[in-house]
């Protein structure tokens, strides 16, 4: 059997990085299990960035985890316009960020695989249509 690939989104990050976030302890654990890399889109990594920013912490770590091969960035949305747009059109009531939009298409692409996310709306999002999306999640 094929190992399963963590898919990270902002959440995780943010928690891990904030020690004031709700979801630190949770994240912090999970981190501690985790060997392997994660992969992740560019929209997590912008989104990380401008709230790490905006709660007034450093996003160097963030950066060391990319640079070191912790978070693998690879990718690219220029190659799934079409089914990114397709999926925020779907949920445009919830609605859908373009992060999420890029996570759900990864977990289309990626057949062993779990959403590493605090986000509930993963619980309502399908991949390819109809199948559940696998989740590493904290509820």
């Amino acid at each position: 059997m094929a190992a399963v690939r963590l898919i990270c989104d902002t959440g995780p990050l943010v928690a891990f990085f904030n020690r004031q976030d709700q979801y630190h302890r949770w994240a912090a654990d999970q981190f501690d299990r985790i060997s392997g890399p994660l992969l992740t889109c560019e929209a997590v990594i912008s989104e990380v960035v401008f709230l790490l920013q905006d709660d007034g912490l450093t996003t160097d770590p963030l950066f060391e985890a990319v640079e070191r091969g912790k978070l693998l960035v690879q990718f690219s949305a220029e190659e799934h316009w079409a089914d990114l747009r397709r999926l925020v059109r779907k949920y445009e009531d919830l609605p859908m960020s373009l992060a999420d939009a890029c996570l759900v298409r990864m977990a289309e692409l990626a057949e062993h695989c779990q959403v590493f996310t605090t986000d509930r709306h993963f619980r309502i999002y399908r991949r390819s249509g109809r199948h559940l999306i696998p989740m590493l999640a904290p509820f």
